[in-house]
């Protein structure tokens, strides 16, 4: 896998909220023109787009903040775990209550609780800036 796509309406809300999870900011720019307007399936496209990376460089996450056309809203805006699609992205952290405890100076609130499941793991959903949710899962033992 190379990258997964986040479309946001606060580009550096976003970006600030991945960065404390642990990511790198690895470019940001403004993206037009016909090649994008081919590959995406959208005339008249504008955006900035930010690509941020794991610490250990295996992994991406794209962030595009739409200028033209608008972006548009899912509905419900913040979707239960159980909506068809894409609905968080899981994150390996080493001490998930203090990640915790960082993303809300974010705005982020927990979705459900912070569990154990068996002797494996500590787990929770957290949702962020602009309802987007991230997994915590932090290994044990």
């Amino acid at each position: 896998m190379d990258n997964v796509l986040i479309v946001v309406e606060d580009l550096d809300a976003v970006i600030s909220f991945f960065v404390e999870l642990g990511m790198e900011l690895e470019s940001r720019m403004p993206i037009e023109g016909y090649w994008v307007e081919r590959v995406i399936g959208i005339d008249g496209v504008r955006q900035d787009v930010a690509m941020l990376r794991t610490p250990d460089g295996h992994g991406r996450v794209e962030l595009a903040m739409f200028h033209t056309p608008k972006a548009i809203s899912a509905k419900p805006k913040d979707a239960p775990a159980n909506t068809l699609g894409i609905r968080r992205i899981m994150f390996a952290v080493d001490d998930i209550e203090e990640v915790v405890a960082r993303l809300r100076a974010h705005g982020a609130e927990l979705v459900g609780e912070l569990a154990r499941y068996e002797d494996i793991y500590r787990l929770c959903y957290v949702r962020g800036p602009e309802g987007i949710v991230v997994g915590l899962a932090e290994q044990l033992g």
